[in-house]
């Protein structure tokens, strides 16, 4: 059993990703195993619309604000609470990434993948490597903005292995509980599109929602920790529970989901209260098997952004960060172009040590 969550299985689709984009009208691809975290983004343009439009008439009635017990910790359980705090210092800590990723591909394929380890804002990439076998020519690019990067990927066809290794320092400095919520007046200019809505964060649908849950709490650090604490107690941890477009107002609904899921939810509610929130996805800890990408949210409090996870699963000082957006669209490990099968995953992580 997971730590902090009642695990449950409910049955998986025959197609599924893991944070993984496909663009509209290609293949998908076929899942294999059960992923800890259902994060796929792939979208289908023709066979969507009547589900989304059924689901969107009937979420207003079934959104139910009281506490749903499905959500509480397994008794005895432990999960993943303590942060760094002031008056702490900060905290260097290293990590070696190894990652692996196996594909057979149908027909001429392009993909673009971030399994990068992110070079910058809390974090340091001391080495990396890149083996790609076969020997495939590959090209690596950094986002202008945020700077997390890109590998591209050409391939014909045939089977081929992706295994990145890297050893990355992050630093992580310590919770101010007493932090601001930054009026929007004050916020820099680059960060405003955190406010807005978007694809799987519909913060203007739930708007009166947060208002009910949330409105009346104080402001800062303490509200976006009740945030936390709602979704943990409130959505269940199930696998098999949302799939590929389930959204943050359908998660709200069914009271269920999987690491994704949480943070959307995280994100939505922060930013109809008007705090910026954005999605990060990267390499974390987990006490059982099978490792996977997780996905946790920030927070913009006391002019910095903050990291929390909603699922307690993992410790978040110790995620290694990949990539950071808007939702899950813009985190995606791998976006593919063309037939290709994922036939198994290892993005390991493990912790060296830390130093004051």
């Amino acid at each position: 059993m997971k730590p902090g969550r009642r695990r449950s299985y409910a049955q998986a689709p025959a197609v599924r990703g893991r944070l993984s984009y496909r663009p509209p009208g290609s293949v998908p691809i076929p899942r294999r195993g059960a992923p800890r975290c259902n994060r796929a983004v792939i979208l289908h343009a023709d066979s969507n619309t009547h589900h989304a439009m059924t689901t969107t008439t009937c979420l207003d009635s079934a959104i139910r604000l009281n506490r749903d017990t499905d959500g509480e910790p397994a008794p005895g359980a432990v999960t993943y609470t303590r942060r760094a705090t002031l008056p702490d210092v900060p905290m260097a800590q290293t990590f070696d990434i190894d990652c692996t990723l196996d594909y057979e591909v149908g027909g001429p394929s392009d993909f673009v993948f971030q399994i990068h380890a992110h070079d910058g804002m809390d974090q340091r990439v001391l080495g990396e490597s890149l083996l790609i076998t076969p020997d495939l020519p590959r090209h690596v690019y950094a986002d202008p903005g945020i700077g997390h990067r890109f590998l591209r990927l050409h391939v014909d066809g045939g089977p081929f292995t992706l295994r990145y290794q890297a050893r990355v320092e992050r630093t992580v400095q310590p919770l101010d509980p007493q932090a601001r919520e930054v009026p929007i007046a004050e916020l820099p200019d680059d960060l405003l599109h955190n406010l807005n809505p978007t694809r799987y964060c519909e913060s203007d649908h739930l708007s009166q929602a947060t208002q009910d849950l949330f409105g009346q709490l104080p402001r800062g650090l303490s509200r976006v920790q009740a945030i936390v604490d709602w979704i943990h107690r409130n959505i269940a941890y199930r696998i098999g529970a949302s799939n590929a477009t389930t959204t943050a107002r359908e998660v709200l609904a069914n009271r269920a989901g999987v690491c994704r899921d949480f943070a959307h939810l995280g994100v939505t509610f922060c930013r109809a209260l008007n705090i910026p929130a954005r999605l990060v996805v990267g390499y974390a800890r987990f006490d059982e098997p099978p490792p996977d990408f997780h996905a946790m949210f920030e927070a913009y409090l006391g002019g910095r952004w903050v990291m929390f996870d909603a699922t307690q699963m993992s410790p978040v000082d110790e995620m290694v960060r990949v990539a950071t957006g808007r939702d899950a669209k813009d985190v995606a490990f791998a976006t593919i172009y063309g037939p290709a099968t994922l036939v198994s995953m290892a993005p390991l992580v493990t912790r060296l040590g830390h130093t004051a």
